[in-house]
């Protein structure tokens, strides 16, 4: 087992195990480069995963204190991950590319009130061959060769509802799920809840691909359960070391250079609490961005109870898709768009959000028919909006001692009519089919897809990152993940990150090699 010297400033350190920092830990350790990657969470074995949403809930779960004002739950308003691996135990495996309108928003949308859209620095025709990358990477279905994952009931229900509205642009969706063995792992078992973690391997994870290949090269070091409190800094202003606390101790990582990839929440707190007479608005704040434009898509659900069974927790959680609303079309009332995707949920999630208020008649009957029911969901565009923000509490701390974040945010005009119509759009599918009843359910799954806290740009004074997603205050200072985004587009950002990642990681590599980092 690779061990590096807490002196060793030649190590790059990558703080995060999951899309972002286990992807750009691995291709810089595969690229010859020595990596410490510093995980909060614990590594888990593949015996430690069970098919269980609650049993994986407190494995997974990011549960330390968060505050939030605005819309979300104040008690859990995002939905993270503390493990090795991060969020990609815990995500859904769908692997939609942005659209080119999504990635030029400013363009297309034009001037939205009370929004900070722009294009992103990275054009389509850019990343287009990373996506090509990530997409080999990750073995994503119904792209580079690999077949599609075959539908499930819940699927054929979504799809012969969609056609009878006029929908086209159907298939059970490309997912970072094997359809087939491959990269010694096997096919998809239609297991269902694929949330919890996948018990087989299926679902493509950084807990056991990218971290376990980095590994075998000997230049990479996993430090499960160190939580980072510090990035340091030499007279020259650059980061010369990484501060965190593993088993009660404060302990000093030197660094060549340092990639945070905490996803946006962490990634923000520890940027914004490490301020200094050098950095007096926290680390890498000289715009006052680092905190602002946090964006998290939509996702909303339709349940419809079908005539017959259907057992929509009998297949892969969102192999269903339909596209054709992921378009910008202004005559719907709304800049962007979203998608239409399967999703199942077990009866307790249902009891508990699928009739707000419900209780009674109204509530039972629905759970009596479970084996009835369809599910959708609907996940759409949130544009920028610099109010929306994430902040740390001026006095309470957590378990580590550590400002709380506080997460502030509010639904945009835009976000609440594209949600309108979605929902309608929904109803109209299962009714098409003969639906004995449509259950509208509301915005209450804590944000999943976070991201824009820490924007790429070109101009400093408008962005925190340069297109690469160097800091443009700090020389040898990266962020990995959705806290890049300058725009959310209308679709899971994982992708998204991990193409990046890959394309972060060649840049690296050449300014080592030129001699600049």
């Amino acid at each position: 087992m690779t061990h590096f010297s807490l002196d060793d400033s030649s190590v790059f350190v990558v703080i995060g195990s999951g899309a972002g920092g286990g992807v750009l830990g691995n291709e810089l350790a595969q690229k010859g480069h020595k990596v410490v990657c510093l995980e909060a969470g614990r590594r888990l074995e593949m015996s430690d995963i069970v098919n269980d949403e609650a049993a994986m809930f407190g494995k997974l779960t990011w549960l330390d204190r968060r505050m939030a004002t605005g819309k979300p739950d104040p008690n859990f308003p995002v939905w993270g991950c503390k493990t090795v691996g991060g969020t990609t135990m815990h995500w859904t495996g769908a692997c939609p590319r942005f659209e080119p309108h999504e990635m030029r928003a400013r363009t297309t949308y034009g001037a939205l009130p009370d929004t900070t859209l722009v294009d992103w620095p990275v054009t389509p025709e850019e990343i287009a061959p990373w996506y090509d990358k990530a997409e080999v990477r990750l073995g994503v279905t119904g792209r580079q060769g690999m077949p599609f994952l075959p539908p499930g009931n819940n699927f054929k229900v979504l799809e012969a509802g969609a056609r009878k509205c006029g929908y086209t642009d159907i298939d059970t969706h490309n997912m970072a799920i094997n359809s087939i063995e491959r990269d010694d792992r096997p096919s998809c078992h239609q297991l269902g809840f694929c949330t919890s973690g996948c018990a087989v391997g299926a679902k493509w994870s950084t807990l056991y691909t990218e971290i376990p290949k980095a590994e075998e090269t000997g230049r990479f070091e996993l430090r499960p359960e160190c939580m980072v409190t510090g990035i340091e800094l030499g007279p020259d202003g650059r980061v010369s070391g990484v501060t965190y606390l593993h088993q009660g101790k404060r302990v000093t990582q030197k660094a060549r250079a340092v990639a945070v990839a905490g996803n946006v929440v962490e990634t923000t707190r520890l940027l914004l609490n490490n301020s200094s007479d050098r950095h007096p608005q926290g680390l890498a704040n000289s715009s006052g961005l680092v905190g602002r434009n946090y964006m998290r898509h939509f996702t909303i659900q339709v349940m419809g109870v079908m005539p017959g069974k259907v057992h929509f927790h009998r297949q892969t959680h969102l192999a269903g898709v339909v596209r054709d609303e992921r378009g910008h079309r202004p005559e719907r009332g709304f800049a962007g768009g979203f998608l239409i995707s399967t999703v199942p949920f077990t009866p307790e999630i249902l009891a508990k959000n699928m009739i707000t208020g419900g209780w009674g008649r109204d509530l039972t009957e629905v759970l009596d028919k479970y084996d009835q029911l369809a599910g959708m969901l609907l996940t759409g565009e949130d544009p920028p909006q610099l109010s929306n923000r994430i902040t740390l509490h001026p006095t309470e701390r957590d378990g580590y001692g550590l400002p709380v974040p506080v997460i502030h945010y509010e639904d945009h005009p835009n976000t609440i009519a594209m949600k309108e119509y979605a929902w309608k759009a929904g109803r109209r599918i299962y009714e098409a089919l003969g639906a004995e009843n449509v259950i509208e359910m509301g915005d209450y799954i804590p944000a999943t897809h976070n991201m824009g806290t820490a924007r790429m740009g070109d101009d400093p004074r408008a962005s925190v990152c340069s297109p690469f997603g160097r800091t443009h205050d700090v020389a040898n200072l990266y962020i990995a993940d959705g806290s890049l985004f300058p725009t959310a587009g209308g679709c899971n950002p994982t992708l998204t990150i991990v193409a990046l990642a890959l394309r972060q990681a060649q840049h690296i590599d050449r300014e080592v090699a030129a001699g600049r980092l």
